[in-house]
């Protein structure tokens, strides 16, 4: 994944269970969820919920909602779009969403 440092590899293809997240500490200290659908497309975002500024969102479950990839925090239940990391119940809210790539098996975030 791309974060502000630069790309990051995470962990590879095979660490991440369509359905399920994966929390990743971050060259700065902050902390990414990454996930994959059964489709194979992967993302990443902040793991860390605005709502209660606990680092769960690896943890949610994730669904669709009007054909949006989301994860819903296991806390208060807020869903947060995994594209661009939009939170889909309160638009004034947004956690950061990282660019995502896979290299040699690898995923780099």
């Amino acid at each position: 994944m791309r974060c502000p440092q630069g790309w990051v590899a995470v962990c590879t293809t095979d660490d991440l269970t369509p359905g399920r997240g994966v929390a990743a500490l971050l060259p700065d200290g902050t902390q990414a969820a990454l996930f994959a659908n059964r489709a194979g497309q992967t993302y990443a975002i902040a793991n860390r919920d605005p709502f209660t500024g606990a680092q769960v969102l690896s943890r949610g479950l994730t669904g669709s909602a009007d054909g949006r990839a989301f994860v819903a925090s296991p806390l208060l239940k807020q869903r947060f779009d995994l594209a661009s990391g939009d939170c889909l119940d309160d638009p004034e809210v947004a956690v950061a969403a990282y660019p995502v790539r896979t290299r040699g098996g690898e995923r780099d975030s």
